[in-house]
């Protein structure tokens, strides 16, 4: 990649170096929601994979890393085709699952809010 330009927003930075990296390769042809959607999936079974068979503490830190990497670049690119802000996506998607998993409810326990 070229030079890296810092910026005061950390999500701008990585989405400005993820448009930058795909233009230099001319890759925006191929990412559509659907085939960035999907790329998101398979990188998450790869991240799974990382954890297959074994204890979680088994899993080798360094290939879980990359492998979320991939997951979060997919993830910031679907969200980038589509215009979202992410910051915004995730504090409005945190603020709905405080609504469905109130603290009085919610702590100390696993089970779904619908199957309570």
């Amino acid at each position: 990649m070229g030079a890296r330009i810092r910026m005061a927003d950390p999500i701008q930075e990585v989405l400005v170096a993820l448009r930058q990296f795909r233009d230099e390769r001319d890759w925006a042809q191929f990412h559509n929601a659907k085939d960035l959607a999907l790329a998101l999936g398979v990188e998450a079974g790869e991240l799974n994979e990382q954890f297959l068979w074994k204890a979680a503490a088994e899993a080798n830190p360094a290939r879980v890393k990359e492998e979320l990497a991939d997951v979060l670049l997919y993830a910031f690119q679907l969200a980038d085709h589509y215009g979202w802000d992410i910051r915004a996506l995730m504090l409005e998607k945190m603020a709905r699952n405080a609504e469905k998993y109130p603290v009085s409810k919610a702590r100390g326990n696993a089970t779904k809010y619908d199957a309570r």
